[in-house]
């Protein structure tokens, strides 16, 4: 049983590393498996598609990340202070994998929603539900926020889609000019879309 689940995430390990590299589309079985040092044969004892091993790697991925978030949104501090270590944690990871690779990799979710979200219907649902986790994990920060009075947004649910798709887009920005500088604005620009308080806003 060790062996299989030692494959199981040898394969795993090297789609993810190899789809953050160059993408889903052009990757064959064979060299997922090269890379993972397993037999063309492990794969499909472990996975009936590509297709199936690209949702195993986005629920792998979602669950370490939901981690992190779970930490950091839930952790000590303010409301406000927990969001933006939120953004500091990924501008972090960003550049400590572009100091590692030469590259910033970019968000996966991100990634493969824009490469295959239009070609398959279930890693377009997959995405969706892993996209509306985080909106209600960050959701749950801004209605304490507002429970408080330090923002005054009208619409939690509308305010933490349009954080999340600001976080979204500006982690492309950075993999498309290969640059981290691009998140510095994430807070000012949050700030300003949660309408918060001038006290909370200079803090």
């Amino acid at each position: 049983m060790g062996r299989t689940s030692d494959a199981r995430k040898k394969i795993l390990d090297a789609a993810q590393s190899l789809i953050e590299l160059r993408g889903y589309s052009a990757l064959g079985v064979a060299e997922i498996c090269k890379a993972a040092g397993v037999p063309k044969g492990s794969f499909y004892y472990f996975f009936e598609s590509k297709e199936a091993l690209a949702l195993a790697v986005l629920d792998e991925h979602w669950e370490t990340q939901r981690g992190q978030w779970t930490r950091v949104l839930q952790g000590d501090g303010a409301p406000l202070s927990r969001l933006r270590r939120l953004f500091e944690e990924t501008e972090a990871g960003l550049h400590a994998g572009q100091q590692s690779c030469g590259t910033v990799s970019g968000c996966m979710f991100g990634n493969l929603t824009l490469e295959l979200s239009n070609q398959t219907e279930p890693i377009r649902e997959r995405l969706q539900h892993i996209f509306d986790a985080q909106v209600e994990m960050v959701e749950k920060v801004v209605t304490e926020a507002q429970e408080r009075g330090e923002v005054s947004a009208d619409d939690a649910r509308e305010a933490a889609r349009s954080i999340v798709a600001q976080l979204e887009g500006q982690v492309m920005f950075a993999k498309l000019y290969n640059s981290t500088s691009t998140l510095n604005g994430l807070w000012a620009n949050c700030l300003a879309l949660l309408n918060a308080r001038p006290a909370v806003a200079a803090a």
